[in-house]
């Protein structure tokens, strides 16, 4: 499939798009003449980011929670009943906590897989039947960097989400392409951006206790520090994935040397039969 080079007016739906890389995405597609429904699980925030954008086109907003199939596909059913097609799915809501391995609770890792993983592959599940049935169109699931380099203190249930989005991805594309569907996918994969990921708690479940330990909040300080002096700005990470839709490209790297470092990393453990950690400490 080659990938879509008009997107004048065309549908796209994002979730998590009240915020970030989401409302980055909405933001782009709406510069391209495109009608965007945006979806996220923070009403205020989503009431907010509807209004802003609806001064640049047609957009809708739906309060969508990801890790229930049935409100995915209320909003699939919404954004056709108002707009009468979809072309572009992007399954961009994620969230995070986490801390030292046995200190995370069930509920902890249950909601960050529920968000992550099955909030994408519901999203894969409604909106490609929909897809395929328009004639065409195109899935970007957003992962991390962390799926390629992981190891990061206290972030074992994001990094394990990301890691199960990039697998079901890397399959449902080759899937697809093997079957000479007019439906692409891309994987979005961004190392430091700079969103409330860190921030990412606010709206966890009241069941899901905040992540306190020591550790767990220097590991966030870092992060917030790093993305502040390096991170991309959202825009950046959405004009990215317009490229990769029109090529129909199926990684999109935002900082593919940190994604590279982490292949090398596991490769060299594959043949070497030593951990990244003892070689970094020399043994």
């Amino acid at each position: 499939m080659a990938g879509i080079s008009d997107f004048a007016g065309r549908t796209a739906v994002v979730t998590g798009g009240a915020s970030g890389i989401g409302f980055a995405l909405a933001q782009r597609f709406l510069q391209e003449g495109m009608r965007v429904a945006i979806a996220d699980v923070e009403q205020s925030a989503l009431d907010r980011a509807t209004a802003e954008l609806s001064a640049h086109g047609e957009v809708m907003g739906l309060r969508t929670d990801v890790r229930e199939v049935e409100e995915v596909q209320a909003l699939a059913d919404a954004v056709l009943a108002k707009f009468g097609r979809i072309d572009v799915v992007c399954n961009n809501a994620g969230v995070e906590t986490g801390g030292s391995f046995l200190s995370i609770p069930g509920e902890a890792w249950r909601w960050v897989m529920d968000v992550n993983f099955f909030g994408v592959l519901n999203g894969c599940r409604v909106f490609l039947p929909i897809l395929e049935a328009n004639g065409g169109g195109h899935i970007v699931n957003t992962a991390s960097v962390a799926a390629f380099n992981s190891g990061t203190a206290t972030m074992t249930p994001y990094c394990a989400s990301k890691f199960a989005v990039l697998g079901m991805s890397e399959s449902l594309e080759i899937e697809l392409r093997t079957a000479g569907s007019n439906v692409g996918v891309s994987l979005l994969a961004p190392g430091p951006v700079k969103t409330r990921m860190v921030d990412a708690e606010r709206n966890r479940p009241a069941d899901v206790p905040a992540a306190t330990e020591p550790g767990r909040v220097a590991v966030m300080e870092r992060l917030a520090a790093t993305t502040a002096e390096i991170g991309l700005e959202p825009s950046a990470v959405a004009d990215k994935v317009l490229d990769a839709i029109r090529a129909n490209e199926f990684f999109v790297l935002t900082h593919p040397e940190m994604a590279q470092v982490g292949v090398q990393r596991r490769l060299d453990w594959m043949a070497t039969g030593v951990p990244p950690a003892a070689r970094q400490a020399g043994s």
